[in-house]
């Protein structure tokens, strides 16, 4: 039986841990060039040592993008920024240029290479011809079904790795090339600078009439007619394992730990509750709620099933907020949680535990003491350290959040 491996964003250290702690089979990252999330903290040399000895210690692989599109300037970088990666123990390569795929052919032979999406696979044509010029992996565009992925998984070696996004912010440019950013206000998102115009308000206005706007929607909020809404496929494991998916890949390198913790850890759950039982298998409704637990735009299922109808969200930009981190666990003594704090909670508030592997419970703040064990009755300070009298063991990580009030999707 296929098991597909659950891929897990990392912006950072933090995250990185974060994905492993919550069942990441694998991590991708970004270093400090040629990556798609300038953004993002990202990874230096001794870091990306570090992290791939930590997923490697418990047999997980590590997958670092070069899949910007680079000019000419940075050719001269290439070379050392790639024998710096095999030097760390990267297992693979994230490349959508093919001159950078080559290169890395001759200077890091022994590294897998994998296709970004960037490169817009679409075919089992254009898959099979990068196997052969050594890809490992490809990474299909995010706009085919799974009808098509399902026939280039047939038409391929089956060698030839095939990933797919499955859960995560959509782009609505193809394959996530888009111009609109750089033209808009010269940040390229080819380069990792996207500013996200797509997810801005707009107006219309007619040529001969400026400074005359007209609403597109009938409101007076304008109109996001770009803003993408996310992809969640959880409820459909099932459909993506039969058809051929190797890598069930998760976007948001720039999300927070906690998004990654939540997301990876619901389809962790997934995915090893659809292989125990195969036959008739339906998505426990606990891990629905839970990818709703994070911020999130309006979920949808994206192309798998054709075309999505809408595949936009036209009242805002913005995103469902739920839930907030009030605290993380950092250890477990003498009878205490010691949490660090992260946003305000009081005595008396139901909090929800979240910890790996587990389907999260509820607690009341009660008897919460600071570190000199004087009495609490709010948390109100930044990072403030705390204890609370605990009701069970839990590890390193363990997350506390507080819900809002649930917005309907």
């Amino acid at each position: 039986m296929l098991c597909p491996e659950v891929l897990a964003p990392a912006g950072d250290f933090e995250r990185l841990v974060t994905a492993v702690r919550y069942g990441a089979d694998a991590v991708y990252l970004g270093g400090r060039a040629f990556g798609m999330r300038a953004a993002s903290a990202n990874f230096d040399v001794a870091q990306l040592k570090q992290a791939a000895d930590l997923l490697h210690a418990q047999n997980k692989r590590l997958y670092l993008t070069c899949n910007t599109l680079p000019r000419n300037h940075e050719l001269e970088q290439l070379p050392g920024f790639l024998r710096s990666a095999s030097e760390a123990g990267v297992d693979a390569l994230i490349v959508t240029d093919i001159g950078v795929l080559q290169m890395a052919k001759r200077i890091v032979p022994e590294m897998e290479l994998h296709i970004s999406t960037q490169a817009g696979v679409v075919n089992y044509l254009t898959a099979r011809e990068l196997y052969e010029m050594g890809a490992k992996r490809v990474v299909l565009a995010r706009e085919l079904s799974l009808e098509e992925i399902r026939e280039i998984r047939e038409k391929t070696p089956p060698e030839l790795e095939i990933e797919a996004f499955v859960h995560g912010a959509m782009c609505v440019s193809f394959s996530g090339r888009c111009l609109l950013s750089q033209y808009m206000i010269n940040r390229d998102a080819n380069r990792g600078e996207c500013a996200q115009p797509c997810r801005w308000n707009y107006y219309l206005m007619e040529e001969k009439r400026p400074g005359q706007y007209f609403k597109l929607e009938e409101d007076d909020q304008g109109s996001y007619i770009l803003n993408a809404k996310d992809l969640c496929m959880i409820e459909h494991i099932d459909d993506l394992a039969r058809a051929g998916i190797t890598s069930l890949k998760i976007e948001g390198r720039a999300k927070s730990a906690y998004y990654v913790a939540v997301i990876t850890n619901a389809y962790r759950q997934a995915v090893d509750s659809y292989l125990a039982h195969p036959e008739g298998w339906k998505l426990e409704p606990w891990l629905a709620d839970e990818v709703r637990k994070v911020s999130h735009r309006q979920y949808s299922t994206g192309f798998y099933y054709g075309p999505p109808d809408p595949g936009q969200y036209y009242e805002n930009g913005g995103y469902v907020r739920s839930y907030d981190v009030v605290a993380v666990v950092e250890r477990c003594e003498n009878g205490f949680w010691h949490c660090s704090q992260r946003n305000y909670f009081q005595e008396g508030d139901e909090l929800e535990v979240l910890l790996p592997g587990k389907k999260p419970f509820s607690i009341t703040v009660s008897g919460m003491l600071d570190v000199d064990g004087a009495p609490l009755t709010v948390a109100n300070h930044p990072m403030m350290n705390l204890r609370l009298p605990n009701c069970c063991l839990v590890p390193q990580g363990t997350i506390l959040r507080k819900g809002k009030a649930m917005p309907a999707e």
